[in-house]
Parts: C-alpha cells; structure tokens; sequence
C-alpha cells in the first residue's frame, strides 16, 4: 500500500468530519459568541487568564499530543495497517473529538471547572470524589510512563556507555526550551505583541535552542535525567500558567507544525510504500484485536486526557466561546493526523512484513528523516530535531497531567475546606500544593523505574476508561441542561466494554503469576494492585452516572444553573 495515499484519505475523512459532524455539534449544543468565558469572569493571573485563540490552541495540541499518537500506532501495528487506521479514523471523528469538545464546552459551560467538579453537580458528591480519586490514580500512570519515555530520548549513553550525540543534542534544547520559555511568557505578559511579533521572537528562541543543542549536547546517564525530569515537572506544576506552560506550549506548537509538516511533505515527496500487512489476524502473540488495538492507541483516536487538559487549563483561557470547536475538535483530528503519518513511518521501515525494532520515538524519527531526504534536508539534523520534537511533546504532556493530578489531589479534601468547619491538620496538609504534587509525583516515580513498556497497556486502560467517564459525566450534563447527548451513548458504552475488558484481562493475567509462579512484587504486584483500583472505581463512577441517565424526573438538587 502506499502511503502517500493513506495520508490523502485520513486527511480528506477528518477535513469532512471537522467540517460536518464538529459544526453540527456546535449548532446542536448552541456556542454562543456572546457570553463571558470564565477565563473573562475569574481573570486571576494565574489560572483564569483570557489568551489569544492561537496561543491556547498550542496549548491544547501540545498538551494532548504528548508521545501517544507517535507510541499507540507503531505499536499497534503488529494487527496490521487497515485496523489501525480505521480505529483512528472512526474513533477520532466520533468519539476522540466528541469527548474533547463536550468536556471544554461542558467546563466553559460551568465556570471552567474540571470534570470533577461537574459530577458533582450532576451526579452527586460521591461520584465526585470517586472519579477524582480515579483522576489522581491515571495521572501517576501517565507521569510514570511518559517520564520514562523521556529519559530514554535524553540519555547520552546506550547500554555499553557508548555516547548518544543525538540524545544529549536533544537533552541540551530542551532544557533551554524552559529558559526560553519563561523568558516568552514574560515578553507575552508585559509586552503584550502582536501575533506576528510574537509568532517572530517564538521561532527565533526555537532556531538559536536548536542550534545551541547541536553545538553543545549534554551527556548525561537516563537515571541522571529521570531525577531531573521529575524535579521539572514538580515546579511546572505549581507555576502560573502564563509563565511556562503557555509559552512553552506555544514554542511546542511550532515545533510540532514543523514535524507534522516536514513528516507530511516528506510522505508527499516521498510516498513511501507500506509494506507490513494489511491484517495479520484477532490474536498476535497473545495480544486479541479487542481488546488490545482500542487501549493501545489512545491518543491518535481517543484519550481520556484530553478531558483533563480542556477542563483542567484550556476552559480556564479561552478568550471566547467560538473558539471551542478548533481548539478541541479541531485539535483532537490534527492529532489523529500525526497517528496516521506515525502508522505510514512504521509501515515504511518494514522488511519482508516484519515491524522493525526499536523504541516507537526513534522509529518515528528514523522515518521522518529517512523522508525528508528526498527535499534535500540533512538526516542527522532533522533527526535530531523530531526526537527533539517527541520527547518536547512528552514533557509538556508531563506539565498538564503533573497539575491534573495536583489539582484532583487537593479537591479530594477542598469539601473539607470550605465547608465552615475546622480542618484537621492531615486534611490541612495533604490539600497543601506541594504536598500534593510531592505524594503523586514520588508514586509516579516508583512507576517509571519499571519502564514505560510495563506501564503503557495499563496507562491504555485508564485512559481509555477516563474518555468512558467523561463521556458520562457529559451526557448527564447535556441531559440535565436540556440538550441533545444521545451522541454520546454509543461512544460511551463502547469505551467502557473495552476497558472493563482490558482491565480484567490484566487482571487476570496478573493474578494467575501468584499461583503459577514468576509474580513479582515490584512489578506485578504494583500493576495489579493499579488495575484493581482502577476497575472497581471506574464501575462505581460508571453505574452513578448510567442511573443519572436513566432518571425521568429531575430533582431540583440535580438542576445546576447553567451559564
């Protein structure tokens, strides 16, 4: 097959999608140009702080894109081209893009408040807690797996202390990605530029950190990194928004255009030949199609991240309601655009229908380069910049997922807080920021030393069960309001067949080690004793919302006020 001509039908399917099913939505939901967003109303300087749509949409794409579209694909391969890209496809346009827009819509709706928050005023204080305790739990697996995916593009040395110049080239940029980026949001902030200005100054800092990296790679060993990645993500986490995760999302942006540009001209000019199999069967080394496919790629068709970041950051910094549909719907299909262009990569290494080895990252990479080539471009430059381009995505996926967690942490015991009684000292502390970052942080950490490839299928899992969840919690919402959410009932029940599955599956296969030998502790141990958590909260948060659904009549305490 080639792939020129699986990108032309991905991208026609999702240009139409975007076109015709996200518009319908917005006209059915009713987007209203006219009313204050909350990011308006609650202006703070910190959370609530209006931006401009370009810079929010940066944001967005950046936060949700991460390493998974890249990850998910390359790994799903192994059933073949054809269930993959349906998947992305299908699963991108009906149901990734529709959870994306009614969390931000649905959170725009209710003051910018969080997922978490709207459950609790459609389903109830217990389902509330439930999914925030779930929230908290998923953002350890994502902190745990996308750490250690960046340490592995930033460690200088390779298993036989061998230097990777390429890496520690990487490692170098990224760290002066954060310098620059603070420096940015400064600018932004007191400045105040015009877009060209500052579309200007971001790809200057993005030219001189590149070259920077180039000329001075900085060697250090992947358990160096992982030490300082986490102590990054613990300060990112508690920074305003507009003094590094703004303007570092809005140089990933740039990055990420000249990625998923370079990596789209390449195919172009390219068209490379796909050459791994059109399908290769329901069962590849113990792995089944269901559920295996729809929990290994996760972002480049649905995520329930996602929800995480538009309730979490984005609603808080919308500027106005007509820009939800691009900066959810429209991010969610450029992403399931870089899955496609991650599926044609892998495709194009492929010897004899054998997937090549290597991490996903660096196979992407080998790809892009080996296509870019044929403009004329240097392979080891362009390499370097798109393992850059990963490993940048990685960590501001870090930087949103390290607050999510935060944030669900502390709201756990905000009730305690605010309900006019005087909190005991536990409460006071655990609801303290750094405690709470410092607790999920240091779990996620114990995660990532087993590695990201014993923590992605159950990083899978969580978050597709999230996307379940959310989806639910946005029915009730629609419902309880007066609109139309029958849309989400099929992507919905869906979602939660195949995690409930997949959940079991692990279980299952987890708990069988204690009787027939092999279980470990460290590892078994922790991914069972995750799985078991994650399934019996996810079926107590799933049955509240369903019985939601289900109600005739509404109660008066069910009615929210809705902006």
């Amino acid at each position: 097959m080639n792939g020129l001509i699986l990108l032309i039908i991905a991208a026609a399917v999702l240009f139409v999608g975007y076109l015709l099913y996200g518009r319908w939505l917005a006209w059915k939901w009713g987007v209203d140009p006219n009313k204050e967003t909350p990011a308006h109303e609650f202006e703070d300087g910190v959370d609530y702080v209006p931006t401009r749509p370009g810079v929010v949409f940066g944001h967005e794409f950046a936060s949700i894109a991460g390493a998974g579209p890249i990850n998910g694909p390359i790994i799903a391969a192994m059933f073949g081209w054809v269930p993959v890209l349906l998947w992305i496809l299908i699963g991108g346009v009906f149901i990734g893009a529709v959870q994306d827009f009614s969390a931000l819509y649905a959170s725009v709706k209710n003051k910018g408040k969080t997922i978490g928050y709207i459950i609790e005023s459609y389903i109830g204080k217990t389902g509330k807690r439930l999914f925030l305790l779930f929230v908290w739990l998923f953002s350890i697996l994502v902190v745990a797996a996308f750490a250690d995916i960046v340490r592995g593009t930033f460690a200088g040395f390779d298993a036989e202390g061998a230097r990777i110049t390429a890496n520690a080239s990487v490692a170098t940029t990224s760290m002066l990605f954060i310098a620059g980026a603070v420096a940015l949001g400064f600018f932004i902030r007191k400045a105040r530029p015009g877009e060209i200005a500052c579309a200007g100054v971001a790809v200057a800092l993005l030219v001189v950190c590149i070259t920077l990296g180039l000329l001075f790679p900085l060697y250090l060993s992947g358990t160096v990194w992982l030490y300082i990645v986490f102590a990054y993500i613990f300060f990112a986490s508690i920074t305003p928004v507009w003094a590094l995760l703004q303007p570092r999302d809005y140089l990933n942006s740039f990055l990420l255009v000249f990625v998923m540009g370079g990596a789209f001209l390449g195919v172009i000019f390219s068209a490379p030949a796909v050459t791994i199999p059109a399908f290769t069967g329901f069962n590849v080394n113990e792995n089944y199609l269901f559920p295996v496919l729809f929990v290994i790629v996760t972002c480049g068709a649905v995520s329930g991240f996602h929800a995480l970041v538009a309730s979490g950051t984005a609603s808080k910094q919308l500027d106005n309601e007509l820009h939800i549909l691009p900066i959810s719907f429209g991010a969610m299909l450029m992403e399931c655009l870089l899955a496609v262009l991650s599926l044609i990569a892998v495709g194009s290494l492929a010897v004899g229908g054998k997937l090549p080895t290597g991490t996903p990252p660096m196979i992407f990479a080998t790809a892009v380069s080996g296509f870019l080539v044929y403009m004329g471009l240097p392979e080891n430059a362009t390499y370097t910049i798109i393992t850059l381009a990963i490993s940048a995505f990685a960590l501001t996926s870090l930087d949103s997922v390290a607050r999510a967690g935060r944030l669900a942490f502390q709201e756990l015991f905000t009730e305690d807080l605010v309900a006019g009684r005087e909190p005991s000292r536990v409460v006071t502390l655990l609801s303290n920021k750094y405690v709470a970052t410092l607790f999920t942080l240091f779990l996620g950490y114990l995660l990532a030393i087993l590695g990201y490839q014993n923590v992605w299928p159950l990083f899978g899992s969580a978050n597709q069960l999230l996307a379940a969840l959310t989806l639910i919690a946005c029915a009730v919402f629609l419902k309880k309001t007066k609109r139309q959410g029958s849309m989400l009932y099929v992507p919905m029940f869906f979602m939660l067949a195949v995690t409930f599955a997949a959940l079991v599956v692990t279980i299952v296969q987890k708990g069988g080690k204690l009787f027939s030998g092999g279980f470990t502790l460290g590892s078994d141990g922790l991914q069972l004793a995750f799985a078991v958590l994650l399934l019996a909260l996810g079926v107590m948060v799933a049955v509240s919302g369903v019985q939601k659904l289900s109600e005739k009549d509404e109660s008066e305490a069910a009615r929210a006020v809705v902006r």
